[in-house]
């Protein structure tokens, strides 16, 4: 693959990180022990047994963590410690063929996994302001479905699930900016008579 290709894949595994950061360590290791994905030197560690029980288990945790209101949104505050160097980590090291990890590759990194985050994080602040659960319920199976999906096309089609991710991050922006604003939009003040 050339080095566009993989400077695509990292920002997709970062991008993915920033959202289901378990998952998307998951789905890596698993795909390099199979044997689907010839991984780069810096990334094979995921492929380890160790690494596969772990992130398998955690992401299994984080499937239910996810489903339940207000559970959620502790999970995503605690997680922004974890989901952002993850990201730069993923991005850097699908960019190393020799285990070194570039310094500009961990700012990009980190910088997609943080937006990534910081719009999943606020869209589900948002759907808790909801009494009903099956909003958050489909939030987060969309967020599962996305994350697999992702993946998958992201070593098939980089180019194309990279501007999927740029659409669907520049559509979540404005939709969480509209929504916002509705939601917490200044009452008129008196006009003084």
């Amino acid at each position: 693959m050339s080095e566009a290709h993989l400077f695509a894949i990292g920002v997709l595994l970062a991008w993915l990180a920033g959202i289901r950061v378990y998952l998307t360590v998951f789905g890596i290791g698993l795909a390099g022990f199979f044997g689907w994905l010839d991984l780069p030197e810096a990334l094979q560690a995921t492929q380890s047994p160790w690494v596969l029980g772990v992130s398998g288990a955690l992401a299994a945790a984080e499937f239910f963590a996810d489903k339940i209101p207000g559970v959620d949104s502790i999970w995503d505050l605690l997680h922004t410690l974890l989901r952002v160097p993850v990201g730069a980590f993923l991005a850097a090291a699908a960019l190393s063929p020799n285990g070194e990890l570039s310094a500009g590759m961990l700012a990009t990194g980190a910088g997609v996994a943080l937006t990534s985050h910081l719009l999943k994080s606020g869209t589900r602040a948002l759907l808790n302001t909801s009494p009903e659960p099956v909003s958050n319920w489909t939030a987060s199976a969309t967020e599962d479905a996305a994350v697999i999906g992702g993946l998958a096309l992201a070593f098939s089609h980089p180019w194309i699930a990279l501007a999927i991710v740029v659409g669907l991050t520049v559509l979540f922006a404005l939709a969480v900016w509209w929504l916002w604003r509705k939601l917490f939009r200044r009452a008129p003040k008196a006009q003084p008579g």
